[in-house]
């Protein structure tokens, strides 16, 4: 752990992991006062509290009041070890030499898993960099397609109405302020096909950063639903789609509205524990309440269930867990995403995508998140392909739409 001090009497702390896998704390609400210092962290709830000593931190981490452990941190004499992890590939029927040889030489960096299943039976799974399958993987934004299953879910039960009601229907009193002839239109439909009109775009085309409803900075402020409801409309609502996350961020209030029990009993209960995923971890917002805009950690394998669940249009094992309706809906192209080069088509919270192999066009639904975390649905084949990767900040976060199409499709279509 760097506990460094800043400017004037602000200090931060940065945990650095032993395990490069894990992305590390997000450090929260810092106090120093002389040597004592504590900080929780904003994904996982761990509170942390440490006694600042000559040559050592005493360091001990909590959940709630109860001790998880104590550890003691001194000073590095050694220089740290980087990299030789083995790859844990499983068993597979299908044979991707080549796309391995790549990652093994670098050439498709930072991939940490694929996996494939036809048919809901695994074909192909392979972990790189020291990842397994038991480790859960940061979807980033990928896990918006979850967020739309739990409103589909809600849907289903009968638990509000329409897609076309106003967001206004569900938001608290406090921000009823905001509402205006054109804000009112924003209706669930809208928000779940990136189409509020809110100037909210997080990146590339026409995004304005100084707008306080993109992702960036509304996570700044101490209330992100009011800074998102204060921006500007751009657009009449359900007539322009533009990626921005605060589309499902609005999203996780209306149906936290809805959802007597809490929000995240509710995931659990009618959506992961019917997958029978347990391995998971859920980001909050800032009221501690489930962050529909991304954040969901999961097993590579459990990605793939979600996958098939769609693929399988709503079941998963012959069980019905959402409904054939709104899968379909789910899937219908609404219009195209007017900010990103490729002006992909876009459903529910899912992207479209269209690849070529032997002049033959092959679509593809998507779940996508930053980094290059993808599940790719491909109907017109039966199946479902994961990849996760750490591919953040350098340019190569679509890196998972190369691999598929030229290392893992050919292979699909023999």
């Amino acid at each position: 752990m760097s506990v460094e001090n800043g400017e004037g009497d602000d200090y931060q702390a940065y945990p650095i992991l032993g395990d490069n896998r894990f992305t590390g704390t997000w450090c929260d609400n810092f106090q120093k006062e002389k040597d004592l210092i504590s900080f929780t962290d904003f994904k996982t709830g761990l509170q942390f509290k440490g006694k600042l000593e000559k040559n050592k931190i005493q360091l001990s981490i909590l959940l709630g009041n109860h001790l998880l452990t104590e550890i003691e941190l001194k000073n590095s004499i050694t220089d740290w070890k980087i990299g030789g992890f083995k790859n844990d590939n499983k068993n597979s029927i299908l044979k991707l030499t080549e796309m391995e040889y790549l990652i093994s030489k670098d050439s498709f960096p930072n991939t940490h898993s694929v996996v494939i299943s036809k048919k809901g039976k695994i074909e192909y799974e392979n972990y790189f960099d020291g990842y397994n399958s038991n480790i859960p993987h940061d979807m980033k934004s990928a896990s918006k397609s979850i967020s739309s299953g739990i409103v589909g879910i809600a849907k289903d039960k009968l638990l509000f109405n329409s897609v076309k009601q106003s967001i206004f229907d569900f938001l608290p009193e406090k921000y009823q302020i905001h509402k205006d002839s054109l804000k009112t239109k924003i209706d669930i439909q809208s928000l779940l096909t990136m189409s509020s009109g809110i100037d909210a775009i997080d990146y590339g085309i026409n995004t304005n950063p100084k707008s306080s409803a993109t992702e960036n900075n509304y996570q700044r402020t101490p209330d992100w639903i009011e800074a998102i409801l204060k921006a500007p409309m751009i657009h009449k609502p359900n007539t322009n789609a533009n990626y921005g996350s605060a589309n499902p961020a609005l999203l996780g209030v209306a149906m936290d509205s809805v959802i007597s029990e809490p929000l995240e009993l509710f995931i659990d209960k009618f959506l992961f524990q019917k997958l029978k995923i347990s391995n998971y971890i859920i980001q909050t917002d800032l009221r501690d309440k489930p962050y529909f805009g991304g954040g969901m950690y999961l097993t590579p394998k459990d990605m793939l269930k979600f996958g098939e669940l769609y693929l399988n249009k709503g079941k998963w094992q012959s069980k019905r867990i959402i409904s054939k309706k709104w899968v379909k809906k789910s899937f219908k192209n609404y219009r195209n995403l007017e900010n990103v080069t490729d002006k992909n088509g876009y459903g529910y919270l899912w992207w479209h995508n269209t690849y070529q192999i032997n002049e033959k066009n092959i679509k593809s639904i998507e779940a996508r998140g930053n980094g290059g975390q993808y599940i790719f649905v491909i109907p017109c084949l039966q199946t479902v392909v994961v990849i996760t990767s750490g591919n953040y900040r350098n340019g190569k976060t679509q890196q998972p739409e190369e691999i598929f199409e030229k290392h893992i499709l050919p292979y699909l279509e023999n």
